[in-house]
C-alpha cells in the first residue's frame, strides 16, 4: 500500500471550502461577488474529477484516504457550484428586474415630456416686419467690439516693451 496523495487532495478541498465560505459571505453583498466562488468551485471540481479518474486507473499507487479526501472535496465543490450558481442567477434576475423598471420609468418620463416644452427647448422670435431671417443673421452685430480689444492689447504690449 502506497501513501502517495492524489494531486488534487489538498487543492480541491481548499477550493471547495473557500467557495462555500465566500459564497455565503457573498450573499451579504447582494450576490455580486458570487462569481468568484463559483469559479473556484468549478476549478476545484475539475481538479477533483481528474484526480479521481487517476485513482480509478491505478488505485494501488495512491492511498485510500487521499481518494476519500478528494471525493469529499468533489462533493463540497458540487454544493458550492449549486449554491453560488443559484445566488448568481438570483442576482442577475434582480438586476434585470430593476433595470427594466428603471428603463421603463425613463421611457415614460420621455413620453410624458415630449408633448410639453422642455427646459432645453429654445425658440427664436424674429420680427418679420423689419427683416427676413437671413438678413437678421447677416446684420447681427457682436456685443463685444473685437477691434477695440485688439487695439487695447497692442497698446499694453507696446507700453511693456518701452
Amino acid at each position: 500500500m502506497n501513501n502517495n496523495k492524489l494531486a488534487a487532495d489538498p487543492l480541491a478541498l481548499v477550493l471547495g471550502i473557500l467557495s462555500l465560505v465566500l459564497g455565503i459571505a457573498g450573499c451579504c453583498c447582494y450576490g455580486l461577488t458570487a462569481i468568484i466562488p463559483l469559479v473556484l468551485a468549478i476549478v476545484g471540481l475539475i481538479s477533483a474529477n481528474r484526480s479521481l479518474r487517476e485513482y480509478r486507473e491505478n488505485p494501488e499507487a495512491f492511498s485510500p484516504q487521499s481518494a476519500s479526501n478528494v471525493n469529499t472535496a468533489r462533493i463540497l465543490n458540487i454544493i458550492g457550484i449549486v449554491i453560488n450558481g443559484f445566488v448568481v442567477l438570483i442576482s442577475v434576475v434582480i438586476i434585470a428586474f430593476y433595470g427594466t423598471m428603471l428603463s421603463s420609468e425613463i421611457f415614460d418620463e420621455i413620453r410624458n415630456n415630449s408633448n410639453t416644452s422642455s427646459y432645453y427647448d429654445y425658440e427664436f422670435v424674429i420680427d418679420s416686419s423689419e427683416t427676413s431671417e437671413e438678413e437678421y443673421y447677416l446684420e447681427e452685430e457682436d456685443s463685444v467690439n473685437i477691434d477695440v480689444l485688439i487695439e487695447d492689447e497692442t497698446v499694453e504690449l507696446e507700453q511693456e516693451f518701452n
